[in-house]
């Protein structure tokens, strides 16, 4: 049988209407990467961040503003303009806003218009990276942020990196939930053929997705096996804890062992990656990575191999997952359909939660509108 029958079909369209995807709004109230945060200095970034154009820049304290990408005056993005003392001039008629969006002079005319600003949202810093909050700015919840401790523990070696994807952010955290792809997509980096046959666990909570596998004994690929020295075949205990954390995050961490010794003998080598997935459309995505690793922490040369590697097989996830964009582009509704199978679970669940909060917001600022 090549083709499903129609009610086959059917079922599988109805299934997958019950998941987000590329057509669900963004989920605003929670806390997504804007920048890493060495690109944020005096000095204009632009960005396009869950469908809103945002410049950032940081004031003369070295503090992070984040404002609407607009001037109210005409609509000239203020992203064109120059930063002079730690507010923003609009390159059209020289209106100058200050770091709280407020329009503090209008060149052809004594006083600024009393309710003219931009508005601004509300970011934080952490470690490496600059966390921005897309939803009204009393609802900005602190403790909604993932813990990342290990992002700035001085046991913890990290390298980051930037990736354009021409994909759906939820793509991708499908894609980061279900690993079985990496015997294949990534066959020729970090995959080994053992991964999607493992014998695997999930815990699937409100908001909670995780997939613990154990690859044992398997052969390591060189990006792990060259820094661990773990170079045997079927050597080595791969260890891998992939957990979605939140819209704008997942967590994979990984350990290394070699089961060939003794338990009381054997170092054990662990890795982290924060894969940190902020929408720009419907369709593109900021895909921010920053990889972390508890051993060797001061070899610089193993730093970079480690990344290197690392990136080649990330890009591997950018490029397949730009062609399903493309396929899902080009096949008309009617006939769009995806079967889900076993391990699907988490990653069906995650998009069921995704749907759900968007559904929610939808509610909840169709209620602000009516009060």
């Amino acid at each position: 049988m090549a083709r499903p029958a129609a009610s086959v079909m059917l079922a599988a369209q109805n299934a997958s209407s019950r998941m987000a995807d590329r057509h669900t709004p963004f989920v605003f109230d929670d806390w997504y990467v804007a920048a890493f945060a060495d690109e944020l200095g005096p000095q204009l970034l632009a960005r396009t961040l869950l469908g809103r154009g945002v410049v950032m820049y940081r004031d003369p304290e070295g503090r992070v503003v984040a404002m609407e990408d607009r001037c109210p005056h005409r609509s000239m993005p203020l992203s064109a303009g120059q930063l002079q003392d730690g507010q923003i001039v609009c390159a059209y008629h020289g209106m100058r806003f200050n770091a709280e969006g407020d329009c503090v002079h209008v060149p052809s005319q004594a006083t600024c218009p009393r309710s003219m600003g931009v508005r601004t949202y509300v970011t934080l810093e952490r470690g490496p990276v600059v966390w921005i909050w897309m939803g009204e700015n009393e609802t900005a919840d602190p403790q909604r942020l993932p813990d990342q401790d290990w992002l700035t523990s001085g046991d913890w070696e990290t390298s980051k990196g930037y990736l354009p994807l021409k994909a759906s952010y939820v793509r991708l955290q499908e894609n980061l939930l279900d690993l079985t792809h990496l015997s294949f997509l990534h066959a020729r980096s970090f995959g080994t053929p053992d991964y999607a046959s493992a014998a695997y666990e999930t815990d699937i909570g409100e908001g909670h997705f995780v997939v613990r596998r154990n690859v044992v004994p398997t052969t390591l690929p060189p990006v792990w096996a060259e820094p661990t020295g773990i170079k045997g075949q079927g050597q080595a205990a791969r260890i891998v804890r992939s957990e979605f954390r939140s819209p704008g995050m997942h967590e994979v961490s990984v350990s290394f062992h070699d089961c060939t010794l003794p338990e009381t003998d054997r170092p054990t080598f662990r890795i982290r990656t924060a894969h940190l997935p902020t929408p720009e459309t419907a369709t593109s995505t900021h895909y921010f990575v920053v990889h972390g690793r508890d051993f060797a922490q001061h070899d610089k040369a193993m730093t970079r191999f480690m990344h290197e590697q690392l990136f080649v097989a990330f890009q591997e996830d950018v490029d397949g997952l730009a062609l399903q964009e493309t396929v899902l582009a080009r096949t008309p509704p009617q006939e769009l359909y995806e079967f889900s199978v076993g391990a699907d679970g988490p990653s069906v669940a995650m998009r069921r939660y995704l749907l759900a909060r968007a559904n929610a917001q939808g509610s909840t600022d169709a209620s602000r509108r009516v009060l």
